[in-house]
């Protein structure tokens, strides 16, 4: 009796090795479904790409670093490679990093790879993230989608953080020895979460250890971890794409996963990672022979963290210590006789940084209850057509940005040989108008590009033909938009101002209140798009007509033409 199955023989190797593996482990639906699963194309989608690219060289250049890092602060008499180094004392992991840079071949190529990999990671998420933002692809249903995004983000700032204070010099110390006053500063736990991180008093024998656990495990484990749920979010609810012919909130339009955007994905991995390998090896970067061991005697001027963690560092130099004859160090008496410091002057400057954190990560259902808006959407807005958000989002990147820019004070000050002092109240002013400034001129300026396009879709692009009528008169001919242009401009929504809503008892409270005067910034203030009906009596009149913008609530004034209403 024979035994033999009549199946499916490939006639290549590699197909009777996927053959193997398929009958064995049932991959062929899961892989087809991936390879079938649409993306759309857009250059702004590729930095998340650029995120995970950098994350995976990130790994391969941290494991090859972990084979040769010493994480322990014993002391030892350092004998390496580098001459004027010979002889001091230092702790083993100071000196591992040195060996790693002269000693190891290809360590310093390795180093500066991994550096300039986590600066491009939280650069790339940070630019991923406020495309998400001012396109508002964090709608429903990717509220939580974007969550996991800010803890990516934030995670990768503890990557970062731990990493570049593992080699124990005099920066990375300075680093640490400002996070030590950080947690001392804390009411009634302080004293203990820094007794914790430290082993005791500072600087102690533990932190490095502890920072190494973290910064090569649990740390990493967390990325790898929201990664997964992100990218298992947006198979699940698709990819968001901007609006343009054929697309809807019901498809999407772009390419499939296989071979398209696979191929397309596995060069531009390869891009990333030869861009980051010239960096790496022409462009020095955070060269601890300079700095030294880490001594907690001396405090180095021109110290200061990665950018990315300078709005800590920057919004304590903002902070004065004293205004006039009021101090910020509060001694608060205890009915046990004893008093407790209240150091206010390092804790006021972490109230702007957890304002933005939380601000962030909240900020999906901040929108959704401004504006009452709890539908699906799958379209992307452009920036210019949601004013009043893109203006919060750039109000909010100066006042960060401000914050980072006063870490470096102290550097633009000799740099750029002015005074100190007056670096500093520079920045404090911007700190409180920067922001403010940045609302209003952003807001102005996409209500002006609105206008703009509105301009265009009625009278098309300006040829710069000019044309002679019979009559005598001057004209500049014009070009109609093409067909993708003109969906572009004009298909976004004319939202109006929802107004206060009375509650089940009837009134309106006062939360609703606020609530619709926050409505009223978002769309009293508006260009609403061109219809069908302006469209064809445009075309009619040869695009020279006069169209009057129907912007705001209607005018103010009864005319017939409104204006904008401000």
């Amino acid at each position: 009796m024979s035994t033999a199955v009549n199946q499916y023989q490939p006639a290549t190797s590699t197909g009777r090795l996927a053959n193997f593996i398929d009958t064995r482990t049932g991959m062929s639906p899961i892989v087809k479904f991936f390879a079938r699963k649409i993306f759309p194309d857009h250059w702004t989608f590729m930095f998340g790409e650029v995120a995970l690219y950098s994350f995976i060289i990130l790994l391969l250049s941290g494991a090859f670093l972990t084979f040769f890092f010493d994480p322990s602060m014993s002391h030892v008499t350092y004998n390496g490679a580098y001459a004027p180094m010979r002889g001091i004392e230092m702790s083993a992991a100071y000196a591992s990093s040195l060996d790693i840079s002269f000693d190891i071949r290809g360590g310093l190529f390795m180093r500066q790879l991994h550096h300039w990999s986590a600066l491009v990671f939280v650069m790339a998420m940070s630019v991923h993230m406020l495309r998400i933002f001012f396109t508002g692809a964090f709608r429903r249903p990717r509220e939580l989608n974007w969550v996991v995004g800010c803890f990516l983000l934030l995670a990768g700032w503890a990557a970062g953080f731990t990493g570049y204070s593992l080699p124990d010099d005099v920066l990375s110390g300075n680093g640490l020895r400002i996070i030590d006053g950080i947690l001392k500063s804390l009411p009634l736990v302080g004293s203990y979460l820094s007794a914790f991180l430290f082993g005791g008093e500072f600087p102690g024998y533990s932190v490095i250890g502890r920072l190494y656990a973290l910064h090569i495990m649990i740390v990493p484990a967390a990325i790898l971890l929201l990664i997964g749920i992100h990218l298992f979010m947006v198979v699940v609810h698709k990819h968001t794409q901007y609006p343009g012919p054929g697309r809807t909130e019901n498809n999407v339009v772009g390419y499939p996963v296989g071979p398209v955007y696979a191929a397309k994905a596995g060069g531009f991995f390869f891009i990333v990672f030869g861009i980051l390998a010239l960096i790496a090896s022409t462009v020095t970067i955070n060269a601890i022979w300079n700095y030294g061991p880490y001594d907690p005697s001396p405090v180095s001027a021109g110290t200061q963290p990665d950018w990315y963690i300078g709005v800590f560092d920057g919004a304590l130099r903002l902070m004065p210590g004293m205004i006039g004859d009021f101090s910020f160090l509060w001694n608060i008496p205890m009915p046990w006789g004893a008093s407790v410091s209240l150091p206010l002057g390092v804790l006021i400057p972490l109230i702007p940084v957890t304002i933005l954190i939380i601000s962030m990560i909240s900020w999906p259902w901040i929108e959704r209850w401004i504006t009452k808006d709890d539908r699906e959407h799958h379209l992307l807005d452009r920036p210019r057509n949601a004013p009043t958000r893109t203006a919060i989002g750039v109000a909010a990147v100066v006042w960060y940005s401000v914050m980072m820019i006063a870490a470096s004070s102290d550097l633009i000050a000799t740099h750029f040989h002015v005074a100190f002092n007056d670096v500093l109240y520079t920045l404090r002013a911007l700190f409180f108008l920067g922001p403010v400034l940045a609302f209003i001129i952003t807001r102005r300026i996409c209500l002006s590009l609105q206008r703009r396009d509105r301009e265009t879709v009625l009278h098309g692009h300006e040829a710069g033909v000019i044309e002679m009528s019979p009559e005598g008169g001057f004209h500049e001919r014009h070009r109609q938009l093409d067909d993708f242009e003109l969906y572009r401009l004009v298909s976004f929504e004319d939202t109006r101002p929802t107004p206060a809503t009375p509650g089940r008892n009837g009134k309106i409270s006062g939360l609703e209140k606020a609530r619709a005067g926050l409505n009223r910034m978002f769309y009293e203030e508006r260009v609403s798009p061109v219809t069908r009906e302006e469209l064809v009596e445009s075309r009619l009149h040869g695009g020279h007509g006069d169209h009057p913008e129907p912007v705001g609530v209607g005018a103010r004034n009864g005319g017939s033409n409104p204006e904008i209403a401000r």
